[in-house]
């Protein structure tokens, strides 16, 4: 039933977010107070290791994506990180050239230019995409001014995975969760790029709303949580393709990998270890999912292996069929 409650209010969750999104706008001059007497110009570096300054390199003159990230988290930040990469991979090459990323790790002990370069590949960041460290006191002066702050030890990844969308030019900025659908945040973004004061919100939102509606629990819960980094049937993403998954591997490790998988990480399950080795060592989040809903994602896995494999059985059966009357139809008469 919860399952179930989500999903009708998805729409209506949608809808928040169009309205909060223009609730964080705000529109103003060109010389409003939004500028280089705002931004502090702190000193960063580039996951390249070259040195840049937030307000004169970063943002002045552009149109900007911001979120703050550390490589070590263990929740929100691995599938923050893989829904940016979804929306780069939507917005093609606007990015780099209309719109750019940033992402600023609040780790810059442990996040070296060399660690967040590592990192940034494990996710296929492209061009227009940067990652930056510099000093602690600086970057917690600049989430600060963003808005992008939250107390450390209010949340479990010390964060909240806001995306802060900004045209320095125009002086105008929203804020929304970095976690949101991909294709609304690519939607929004493109809106946002072409014309902020015409904006079309309705149209993202139906979108959205009608494509969560048709979902079952299991679909829409892994589009939610899962499919940023895994396909069903699409192959490899960050992750492995989950095809076939639920045929391989047993229930009971599917709803640890599901619902704990650091533990899975911590105990040196051989599988966990294989697939980390493989994929290049990108952490899987937990995600905090409740019984219910890891079997619904169990079984959204099943039922499209399931028409996977009785699809695959037709085709077979049918190029059998075809085999068998060509070769009687060759045959001789006699």
């Amino acid at each position: 039933m919860q399952g179930k409650s989500r999903i009708r209010f998805i729409g209506t969750s949608l809808l928040l977010a169009g309205a909060l999104a223009l609730l964080f706008s705000r529109p103003v001059s060109a010389d409003s107070r939004w500028g280089a007497n705002y931004f502090p110009n702190i000193e960063l570096t580039t996951q390249d290791g070259k040195t840049v300054h937030f307000y004169d390199d970063l943002i002045k003159g552009k149109i900007v994506a911001i979120d703050l990230i550390y490589t070590t988290c263990q929740y929100s930040c691995p599938l923050e990180t893989a829904r940016l990469a979804q929306v780069q991979k939507i917005l093609g090459d606007r990015v780099g050239k209309d719109i750019f990323f940033y992402s600023i790790t609040i780790d810059p002990t442990n996040d070296t230019p060399a660690v967040l370069k590592a990192y940034a590949q494990k996710f296929h960041a492209g061009p227009g995409w940067t990652f930056l460290t510099g000093k602690k006191e600086d970057i917690d002066f600049l989430s600060k001014k963003l808005g992008l702050y939250s107390d450390p030890a209010a949340t479990l990844d010390g964060h909240t995975p806001h995306l802060l969308l900004g045209n320095e030019p125009m002086g105008q900025w929203m804020r929304n969760s970095a976690l949101d659908n991909p294709r609304f945040l690519s939607q929004m973004i493109g809106d946002f790029l072409d014309s902020f004061r015409n904006m079309k919100p309705t149209q993202g939102k139906e979108n959205s709303e009608s494509a969560a509606i048709h979902l079952d629990p299991g679909q829409y819960l892994f589009t939610k949580k899962c499919g940023a980094c895994h396909t069903v049937g699409q192959g490899d993403k960050i992750g492995p393709d989950l095809m076939g998954v639920t045929d391989a591997r047993n229930r009971d490790w599917l709803m640890r990998k599901i619902q704990t998988p650091e533990q899975l990480l911590a105990e040196k399950d051989p599988i966990t270890m294989a697939l980390a080795e493989k994929y290049g060592h990108v952490t899987m989040p937990n995600l905090r999912v409740a019984d219910e809903d890891a079997n619904h994602l169990i079984g959204y896995l099943v039922s499209q292996t399931s028409a996977f494999n009785r699809q695959a059985s037709a085709a077979k059966n049918s190029a059998t069929k075809t085999a068998e009357d060509g070769s009687r139809d060759a045959r001789p008469n006699r």
